[in-house]
């Protein structure tokens, strides 16, 4: 098998075409055959990785040290890597998880046994797992640190076809090679933060292309969505689109709501950048294309940030169904003898009443409300063996109907995210290039410690006139997620008119008494007049991360639809 010719990344020296397969580790299988035989692309990413998926790599890790990678990755490349690099596709994926190295050389291995001729390189370095303790990060399960583009520019330079990476930025995956491809430096950061935003709305997969969107409605097609594609320029710019002729659609909303994705403020901090949020542009370009301008960059902070996943214990959940009338008591009485039997308590007990019932119901279900316990603890019969026993115990003892959603089962193991910070200079940053050499890769040398941005004029508030008690979702639309215990909800409108209200009425205050779980949270508002959106961040409503599984919606993502839910008074004339 002969070693390739490396090849250019772009044939357009101005414009290089990014497109993405993966928004998590188990989106849809067919979509890098899909994005490859769809349209023209330069470059395929694919993101593989979320705080929840390093906790479950660790886990296959500690089971067999040869693993830690995503596994379906190798699937997609048995089907596709000769049509890669048949097209002339370069693919930049974070799949090798805590194991990149093993996953290129079974790429290697792939490669040989369908006589494929291909170059693999890889990042590595992020792992600090073996030196958590001494770097001040206790001893956690896994311990990765968010490495940059540099990595990916060194592999994408030297020729390679594939290259894998661990926990990089999710952004990464795109500022690499439109970084490689245009020449820029280390200090191009209004470049580099241009990059970021068009990484950080593709990096969702069909998020960018009507999935997960409030106003859904609107989406012509979404049976079967396609996945976006970044066109971005030489000076930073722009185009988010998607191939001709596939589902879903590119908006202005539906790139605002991914834009406003698992943010916390203005400033969106990254290895190599600091990206100003409030700073972008929006604007329509065509049928399914947004272009984003106007992006500012920053020298990045001098602390990278470390994903650290822990085994927390064990967990179990039961829930109890409460048919008609009575629900409060029903509930009163099964709690009161639940606990009157334990003899042994669980570290953790919470119970949970969620009130679905509805007076005189048409059937047995709309009757019906649940109530909900959970229990963690560091044993796991506790968890599994008291518990269960005691709750099939009641099943002829306690309220009228008693009845369960499913039988009682052992329990399972849950996780603990916390994020931690170190040096940059803690942290090796390696690029494994095809031929086997290894490049270190320097942090940045120009650093800016991250603050918080001046609050902007507000609009004036419309004048006062008639209103109406709504749905905020009637003007608003959301989009909300986790960031490891604290969840974000981006607010936006789509009017001037809607902004001048929205800026003066979802206020802080406003948001803890439309969404009682966050009352005694703390909150932080931030205000993006260019994207006619405010963005809040709860703080600790997610408990320790989504693997502890704090509420029974845990990675936040229908926070937003609820906030939607919540009736306010809205001006009428700003109604359709």
């Amino acid at each position: 098998m002969t070693a390739p010719t490396p090849r250019r990344l772009a044939a357009s020296p101005e414009v290089i075409r990014i497109g993405n397969c993966s928004g998590f580790y188990g989106d849809r299988l067919s979509a890098m055959r899909e994005m490859l035989e769809d349209g023209e692309l330069d470059v395929l990413t694919g993101d593989y990785l979320a705080e929840l998926t390093m906790l479950i790599l660790g886990r296959d890790r500690r089971k067999d040290p040869e693993l830690g990678y995503a596994k379906t990755f190798l699937r997609q490349m048995e089907d596709c890597l000769k049509l890669a690099v048949d097209r002339g596709v370069r693919i930049v994926v974070n799949a090798g998880g805590l194991n990149p190295a093993g996953l290129t050389a079974k790429l290697r291995e792939l490669a040989g046994k369908l006589d494929i001729a291909a170059r693999f390189a890889h990042v590595e370095g992020d792992d600090l797992t073996a030196r958590a303790a001494e770097l001040g990060l206790g001893k956690p399960l896994a311990a990765n640190a968010y490495l940059g583009a540099w990595g990916i520019v060194e592999c994408l330079t030297a020729g390679a076809d594939v290259v894998v990476t661990g926990r990089v930025t999710d952004a990464s995956l795109t500022v690499g090679p439109a970084a490689a491809h245009f020449g820029w430096g280390r200090s191009d950061y209004d470049r580099l933060a241009g990059a970021v935003a068009a990484g950080h709305v593709i990096e969702c997969g069909t998020q960018a292309t009507g999935g997960n969107y409030s106003f859904f409605t609107e989406i012509a097609d979404l049976a079967h969505p396609g996945f976006p594609i970044a066109e971005i320029h030489r000076d930073g710019s722009s185009v988010i689109t998607k191939h001709a002729g596939t589902g879903g659609e590119v908006t202005v909303g539906t790139v605002t709501a991914q834009l406003l994705y698992e943010i916390g403020g203005a400033r969106y901090a990254g290895p190599d950048v600091t990206t100003r949020l409030d700073a972008l542009e929006l604007a329509r370009d065509g049928q399914d294309r947004v272009r984003i301008t106007g992006v500012t960059g920053e020298a990045p902070p001098p602390q990278l940030k470390v994903s650290l996943n822990a085994i927390g214990g064990f967990r179990n959940e039961m829930a109890f169904i409460l048919t008609g009338l009575d629900a409060e008591a029903k509930a009163a009485l099964v709690r009161k003898q639940f606990e009157a039997a334990l003899t042994t308590k669980p570290a953790e007990l919470k119970w949970t009443l969620a009130r679905l019932d509805q007076a005189d119901a048409e059937t047995q279900e709309q009757a019906s409300a649940i109530l909900r316990c959970v229990v963690r603890d560091p044993d796991p019969d506790v968890v599994g063996r008291v518990f269960s026993s005691l709750t099939v115990e009641l099943a002829l003892s306690s309220y009228p109907g008693f009845s369960l959603t499913s039988s009682p089962g052992t329990g399972s193991v849950y996780g603990v995210f916390t994020p931690g910070y170190v040096d940059a200079a803690e942290v090796p940053h390696v690029a494994v290039l095809p031929d086997g050499t290894r490049v270190d890769i320097a942090p940045s040398t120009g650093t800016r410690a991250l603050e918080d941005v001046a609050a902007p004029a507000l609009p004036q508030p419309p004048a006062a006139g008639p209103t109406r008690k709504v749905p905020l979702g009637a003007i608003a639309a959301a989009r909300s997620g986790d960031k490891g215990g604290n969840a974000n909800i981006g607010v936006w409108v789509r009017t001037d008119d809607q902004w001048r209200w929205l800026a003066a009425a979802l206020t802080v205050e406003r948001l803890k008494q439309m969404l009682p779980e966050a009352a005694d949270l703390p909150v932080t508002r931030t205000v993006l007049p260019k994207l006619r959106a405010v963005n809040f961040v709860i703080e600790g409503i997610l408990g320790q991360g989504v693997a502890y599984q704090a509420r029974f919606d845990p990675q936040a993502k229908g926070l937003g639809e609820w906030l939607r839910s919540r009736h306010i008074a809205i001006p009428e004339e700003l109604l359709p």
